[in-house]
């Protein structure tokens, strides 16, 4: 069974959505297997620009079925709102779209939660999008508290939700003690209203009703069927939460480890793993980034790759590409092969850099720390090479684009231990050169 997974290999926001939106055509099944609506995916086709958070790419292409898997964690008004929006502007979705019944909720409860904990007490806040997707895992991990989509058709819906809500009104009456008076806390100008919650969720739950399956077991039927399936990776795989850079990570498993826990597809059907990479570096929230250019070079990558996040419009931290941290997201994921995007932002810089190594404590490191400590001691050590003027947007072929920037890709390839296989160029579809 061909398998295939897009995985991002950096902190990220490497435009894998247009990777997902390109291969989609070759597959059959396109599946979300982890994250929450922190992610944001943003496809351009035909000169439209659709950005996603849940559904995934694959939603464009009419033959192909869109699974959001047990591993992810569902804000069900953000759902329903990006369906909507999408429904509006022509884009069909009816069976298309199935939503894994084992997908654990996102409650009010838990975007108060999000706010608690990352300003309580943190000198460095971890950066959470505040979407509630940290200390949903929370509950998914602690069990007793975990609602699911499955759980909302349940006959005893009602109570479930009146014991949990009860459950953080005394959790969250104690946490206030520790806050300054000054602060005011989103959701929670007076106790959680257990009635209002369910109504609003049964709402939820019947426009729901249609999209909601056990997707596991239909991923199990697909690989015997021999079915072609993308898995396509949320966030990056140095946020991964047991293998990144801990705790400035995400709340699950972002690097390819996470493909077979999330979907429940076993990972012996992977038969290809694509590592998406931009040409140079970028980071949201808080922790250490040892490329970030805090200059002029920071911020024309910034301006020209429109570095602002798809979902939160946060500005990203930018800056050189990082080979140590890829080729260790590489191998953590067990990439075959690399796509290298958003090339065309450093057109027209004269002197690209490289990260090759850090030098941490007077020694030359070239493998990523384990520690965070470690990380924030690294000075990165850099490989200068020639860069190009050309505007290269227009380009289709690898043999047309400049030597310089041929050179570019070939150092990271060697650098990384894995060959390129595709170079974007712009956003568009269009816009992608096949090496």
């Amino acid at each position: 069974m061909p398998g295939t997974a897009i995985i991002g290999l950096q902190w990220g926001d490497e435009a894998k959505g247009k990777i997902v939106d390109l291969l989609t055509e070759q597959n059959e099944i396109v599946v979300r297997y982890q994250g929450g609506s922190n992610a944001g995916h943003t496809v351009v086709a035909n000169g439209a620009k659709f950005k996603l958070s849940l559904i995934p790419s694959g939603i464009f292409r009419p033959h192909v079925q869109c699974v959001i898997a047990g591993g992810v964690v569902l804000d069900p008004a953000a759902l329903l709102k990006e369906i909507d929006s999408l429904v509006a502007r022509g884009i069909n979705i009816g069976s298309n779209l199935m939503i894994s019944d084992r997908t654990h909720v996102i409650f009010p409860w838990h975007h108060i939660a999000d706010w608690m904990f990352n300003n309580i007490g943190n000198d460095e806040p971890i950066g959470t999008t505040m979407r509630g997707i940290g200390p949903c895992y929370e509950d998914k991990v602690g069990r007793s508290l975990a609602i699911r989509v499955g759980d909302l058709f349940r006959p005893d819906f009602k109570e479930l939700v009146e014991h949990v809500a009860g459950v953080k009104n005394r959790l969250f009456l104690g946490l206030t003690d520790h806050c300054d008076n000054t602060m005011r806390i989103p959701g929670l100008d007076a106790e959680l209203d257990a009635e209002a919650i369910y109504r609003q969720y049964l709402g939820y739950a019947e426009r729901l009703r249609s999209y909601v399956a056990d997707t596991t077991n239909y991923l199990l039927d697909a690989v015997d069927a021999d079915k072609r399936i993308l898995f396509e990776g949320a966030q990056g795989s140095l946020l991964d939460i047991d293998h990144g850079t801990f705790p400035y990570v995400t709340s699950s498993n972002s690097s390819g480890v996470g493909i077979s826990g999330g979907s429940g597809v076993p990972s012996h059907f992977l038969k290809k793993i694509i590592g998406i990479v931009k040409a140079y570096t970028t980071r949201v929230g808080g922790g250490p980034c040892p490329t970030e250019q805090n200059n002029d070079i920071g911020q024309r990558i910034r301006e020209r790759g429109n570095e602002f996040g798809t979902v939160t419009k946060r500005p990203r931290r930018c800056g050189w590409f990082d080979a140590v941290a890829v080729r260790y997201s590489a191998r953590l994921s067990g990439v075959d092969v690399l796509s290298v995007m958003l090339l065309d932002v450093l057109s027209g810089i004269d002197c690209l850099q490289i990260c090759t190594a850090y030098e941490i404590n007077g020694q030359r490191i070239e493998h990523f720390p384990s520690q965070i400590e470690y990380l924030r001691k690294a000075v990165p050590i850099y490989e200068t090479l020639s860069g190009w003027q050309e505007e290269i947007t227009g380009i289709t072929k690898y043999d047309d684009l400049p030597d310089n920037a041929k050179r570019y890709i070939k150092r990271i390839a060697e650098l990384i231990g894995k060959p390129v296989e595709i170079v974007s160029v712009g956003s568009d579809r269009q816009q992608t050169v096949f090496v």
